[in-house]
């Protein structure tokens, strides 16, 4: 005969999801107070000469039409750099190394990168790139430093989106005199590119939320440039522009500005990540 669950057990059960239902209930409010908080303080500030106007000491305005196309720049760059050299060491180390040692310290130095602060990438950045390699303060500086901050997550991303490729795909296209790396290219990729979108967008949201290593790479101008001139000249992104409105100037406004622009892309970049992995699941389903 089965024996009910006493009641001690059930008072731990109850416990345990009244804490969870808590847990949850803290981190929703938090979330929604800084957007809400942050959206209210800044929306308002928002202006179409604040967005397409450049900085004005003359006239006294302040515009951050430079700095949204910096960080565009910035965005475009670093993807063109980081896309092709993170899905390709994923490829390796998934399809084609065979030294498990080896694959396991590559894949531990990745996750070690991925967890160093953002300033020491600065610091680094600022050493090897604009003074080893003389490329100065300038977004193509800054771009290379958050290249070396996105590639493990580009990679490990990409790779676990590979190991989620059934081997019968693989098998069955080398049954059919398949090459290996049109195995790859026709069945593995298409396959699992859902994930590797996700990773992409995933470091969109790191690039567009970092600071501290461009401050040391990228540097302050407000100048408006085009891509390839911009690339080689000093640039603030919107995240320095922030930093430099509120702690340097005191213009608290813009900032809120600045801010709510962040968090409205933010918030975008998070809803496109969620559909990407609501795609996947909906393809792995059919």
């Amino acid at each position: 005969m089965i024996q009910g669950i006493s009641g001690s057990r059930k008072a731990y059960g109850a416990t345990m999801r009244g804490l969870c239902y808590l847990s949850l209930a803290i981190v929703a409010f938090l979330t929604f107070f800084m957007l809400i908080y942050v959206l209210y303080r800044g929306v308002g500030y928002i202006t179409p000469e604040l967005l397409l106007t450049k900085p004005s000491t003359l006239r006294n305005t302040i515009g951050i039409l430079p700095n949204i196309l910096n960080t565009l720049y910035v965005v475009v760059a670093t993807l063109i750099i980081v896309l092709p050299i993170g899905v390709g060491a994923a490829i390796y180390l998934t399809e084609y190394a065979r030294n498990q040692k080896l694959v396991e310290l590559i894949e531990f130095a990745a996750e070690t990168l991925s967890g160093i602060p953002s300033i020491i990438y600065g610091l680094v950045g600022m050493l090897v790139f604009c003074q080893l390699m003389s490329l100065q303060t300038s977004l193509l500086a800054g771009s290379l430093t958050l290249v070396i901050m996105n590639l493990p997550t580009i990679m490990r991303t990409t790779q676990e989106s590979l190991k989620t490729v059934p081997q019968s795909y693989r098998e069955g296209a080398f049954a059919l005199g398949a090459g290996k790396w049109r195995v790859i290219r026709t069945v593995v990729l298409p396959t699992c590119i859902n994930g590797i979108i996700t990773g992409c967008i995933l470091s969109i949201g790191r690039i567009l939320s970092e600071s501290a290593a461009l401050l040391f790479t990228a540097g302050f101008a407000h100048n408006l440039n085009g891509f390839i001139k911009g690339m080689g000249s000093a640039g603030a992104t919107l995240t320095v522009a922030l930093y430099v409105y509120a702690s340097e100037r005191g213009e608290f406004n813009v900032a809120f500005a600045i801010a709510s622009i962040l968090m409205v892309l933010t918030v975008i970049i998070n809803l496109l990540t969620m559909y990407m992995g609501h795609l996947m699941r909906r393809r792995i389903g059919e």
